[in-house]
């Protein structure tokens, strides 16, 4: 019996030591692995597993030292801050920490910086695609559902569900992106979504399927193809001369989030007696004359119940995502920075972000999205030249002062102020900015009405808006399907605008990457924007030269884009009668020029006094002595 009893009590001694052992791991530390010779060499890491922050906490490896601990407020938080000296080799260490006679550690890995291109920026020489990876391409049908996800359905049937497009999806229709010139991709956000289904109305539920509802910074989705798999897309798309685009949220995560179940501080996120939602209003940020309380409910309001807003005035928060945005950068070799809903950010926070990221990475280039009316407020988020008590440090922005004008010019009549005439006035705000060419232009996004049914499902209005989009000043870029007349509204919901691309999944009936599975329409817009896109991509005058328009009369508009080398004019007629343009009053540009080839058509003009233009075009001249 005593034996008995002993071999019990040692039975149960052992299981309580195995016991407060794993209660007191380490179970993660953030960032999840650092490397050396960065020009920072401050780092600031996450330690997370119970009672964490009541440990003392050692590290020992040449050319690391640990300068400082902190303790958070939920006591499963600790954060360390570390200096690694440029002495320092790769290679792991131990991250001690101790509590009385208990000792946990965790390894630490160094690693060397990562090789081959990145951080290359994007500039007005790109052509950036923006794809939906859920919706373009099914390249792996078994990562489309796993059973230990919250969410574990894929149903194409369901417009709100997800679909199964991934990463190596896109990576076999690179070809057909390169043919059609595209230079730079751009993915909605690649972070893991773990998260159950959202009540997105009443009669439906909605998917983390578009990705801006993170619930871990530091997983890629492995139904998209996990770390790994998006490590090897970059060096895919490296290899072909192609660049990577991340999307950044810093706004707010999803409440599945896993910092959201485990808070390190009560302010982590913004919080309010009840559920306050954002104005959406950005007025109160540049108004002299408003209230801080329409600024911080701006700020700090929630954009839905289930995505807690960050309060990035938090100083552990805000070195957290900034590491992380660096983490990303040097990781995945990631080349430009799309950032998501800018505007409701704290603004310190923002320079801040974007400092520490272009003094890493300097040819970096970040554009955020701030969906505002006027060219004052999209001025105000980027670098720009009015006299404000804040300054941004932004490079660059999505232009939806010109988006706007362009949707505006191809669906209204002519007049005083109104046609063509709204492109025209978008550009001559462009004093306002510090480098205007640094702004990113589209003609929709997944979050706006299909630009075909915008302008009426009419093919010359598309030819036109292309035109612009191809030849004027910034970075162009790109919607999914837009080049096979893809086209739809946001009714009932923004799933309508977010449909799979013919032909990128298994078992579809067409296929819209070749030429034999798109109708004769499709083909004529496809070859369209392939030969625009391509002879901008060969073409620097289109890339960087200066840009010179004159205003628009009696429905043409003409603009030109030259340098020393080379001259392009491009004229549109957005009228329905075809217009003998007179080109005496292009004196300025045109004097010396005799002949042109029309780079849409391959037709060389000879005698520039008259240049016929048919109704509703746009024609794009190569002007030449």
């Amino acid at each position: 019996m005593n034996r008995c009893f002993t071999v019990l009590f040692l039975l149960a001694q052992f299981i309580l030591v195995s016991s407060r052992a794993q209660t007191g791991a380490i179970r993660r530390i953030d960032p999840t692995n650092w490397w050396v010779g960065m020009k920072n060499q401050t780092l600031q890491l996450m330690v997370y597993g119970p009672q964490a922050g009541s440990m003392t906490y050692t590290i020992t490896y040449p050319g690391v030292r640990l300068l400082k601990t902190h303790k958070a407020e939920n006591p499963d938080f600790a954060f360390l801050d570390l200096s690694i000296s440029p002495a320092a080799k790769p290679g792991q260490f131990q991250v001690v920490g101790k509590n009385g006679s208990q000792t946990v550690s965790r390894p630490y890995e160094l690693k060397p910086r990562t090789s081959g291109p990145k951080a290359q920026g994007v500039s007005s020489a790109d052509f950036i695609y923006l794809i939906m990876p859920d919706r373009f391409a099914n390249g792996d049908p078994s990562n489309d559902a796993f059973p230990d996800m919250l969410d574990t359905k894929a149903d194409r049937s369901i417009p709100h569900l997800r679909h199964g497009g991934d990463l190596q999806g896109i990576t076999n229709h690179l070809d057909y992106l390169q043919e059609l010139g595209v230079t730079a991709i751009w993915m909605t956000p690649v972070l893991v979504n773990d998260e159950t289904l959202k009540q997105e109305a009443p009669d439906r539920m909605q998917a983390g399927y578009h990705g801006y509802h993170f619930t871990d910074h530091y997983q890629i989705d492995k139904r998209f193809g996990g770390n790994e798999g998006y490590r090897q897309f970059a060096q895919t798309l490296h290899r072909r001369g192609m660049k990577l685009v991340q999307d950044a949220v810093y706004n707010h995560v999803s409440d599945d989030h896993w910092l959201y179940k485990n808070q390190p501080f009560k302010d982590w996120f913004n919080q309010w007696p009840g559920y306050t939602g954002s104005s959406h209003k950005d007025q109160p940020l540049y108004d002299p004359y408003a209230s801080a309380a329409d600024r911080k409910r701006l700020l700090d309001g929630w954009f839905t119940p289930f995505l807690p807003d960050l309060n990035l005035r938090n100083p552990f928060l805000a070195t957290y995502l900034i590491q992380h945005a660096i983490w990303c950068t040097e990781q995945f070799s990631l080349d430009a920075w799309r950032v998501d809903t800018y505007k409701y950010n704290d603004l310190n926070f923002l320079n801040r972000c974007n400092q520490t990221l272009l003094t890493e990475f300097p040819k970096l280039h970040i554009f955020g999205e701030s969906w505002v009316g006027s060219p004052v407020a999209q001025a105000f988020f980027v670098k720009n030249k009015i006299d404000q008590p804040f300054k941004s440090n932004q490079p660059g922005g999505l232009d939806f002062v010109l988006y706007d004008a362009t949707n505006a010019a191809l669906r209204e009549e002519f007049g005083w102020d109104t046609g063509v005439n709204r492109f025209y006035q978008a550009l001559t705000t462009d004093g306002l900015y510090t480098d205007p060419q640094k702004l990113v232009t589209f003609l929709e996004n997944h979050d706006t009405d299909r630009f075909l049914s915008v302008i009426g499902d009419d093919l010359a209005k598309y030819k036109m808006g292309v035109t612009w989009l191809l030849t004027t000043r910034g970075i162009p870029s790109w919607y999914y399907g837009t080049e096979v007349l893809m086209k739809n509204t946001k009714n009932p919901s923004d799933a309508e605008v977010r449909r799979d691309f013919p032909g990128g999944f298994p078992g579809d009936k067409e296929d819209k990457f070749t030429a034999a599975g798109r109708s004769k329409r499709e083909n004529e817009a496809f070859d369209f924007v392939k030969k625009l896109a391509n002879y901008r991509k060969n073409t620097p005058v289109l890339q960087s030269g200066k840009l010179m328009q004159y205003v628009p009369q009696l429905g043409t508009y003409v603009y030109f884009r030259y340098d020393n080398a080379k001259t392009v004019m491009v004229a549109t007629n957005s009228t329905d009668q075809e217009i003998a343009l007179d080109t005496k009053r292009f004196a300025e540009r045109m004097t010396g020029f005799t002949r042109a080839k029309n780079v849409l058509t391959d037709e060389t003009i000879s005698g520039l006094s008259l240049i016929k233009l048919p109704p509703k075009t746009a024609v794009v001249l190569e002007l030449s002595r």
